[in-house]
């Protein structure tokens, strides 16, 4: 059985080229499946309902998610800024991003967010984006702080806050790592 696994990750091919739509596409997907790992009981990196994240309060609770979908939105979009600054025109990168935005914003109204509330959400990821890079800027400790306060609305809590700095590196770095050998090519 192990070696069938090598011989298909051997099979496995980095692509050369990608279009910034293509990258938008493939990282809303990505950023889907990091939110819904999170909140899976299964995840035994870190178990949120030990930290009384969920409440019967459902305001509460969708605050929770909202911010999750912003940090984890943030992540992936730092991922991208840092492999392709400086070597890919901005205009490019701006077209992955925007995609990348646009199907998450889809996604939630097609499950039901309703689309006058997008500009306030739209709003409120603005403002996140802002502070998680200032706090990325000082330390992964602090990011780790700010999330940790933003997404339980309260003081931070230490294991969450090293719970999502350890989270924010598991996805920027490799997906820079993959990134970094990819021509992102117009749409």
């Amino acid at each position: 059985m192990l070696s069938t696994f090598i011989d298909e990750a051997q099979d496995f091919y980095t692509p050369q080229t990608m279009t910034a739509n293509e990258l938008g596409d493939g990282l809303a997907r990505l950023v889907w499946e990091s939110f819904s790992d999170f909140f899976t009981i299964e995840d035994t990196e870190f178990l949120l309902p030990e930290i009384n994240v969920f409440t019967e309060d459902e305001k509460c609770s969708g605050r929770t998610s909202e911010e999750a979908l912003i940090f984890f939105m943030w992540a992936y979009t730092r991922g991208v800024q840092m492999a392709f600054l400086g070597q890919v025109p901005d205009e490019r990168i701006r077209v992955g991003l925007d995609t990348l935005h646009q199907a998450i914003f889809d996604d939630m109204m097609e499950h039901g967010t309703p689309g006058s509330q997008l500009p306030i959400f739209e709003r409120r990821v603005i403002n996140r984006y802002a502070e998680y890079h200032q706090a990325a800027t000082e330390s992964d400790h602090r990011l780790g702080e700010v999330a940790s306060r933003r997404l339980i609305g309260r003081e931070t809590n230490d294991s969450l806050s090293v719970a999502l700095s350890e989270r924010a590196i598991a996805i920027v770095n490799p997906l820079k790592d993959f990134l970094d050998g990819i021509e992102l090519i117009d749409s």
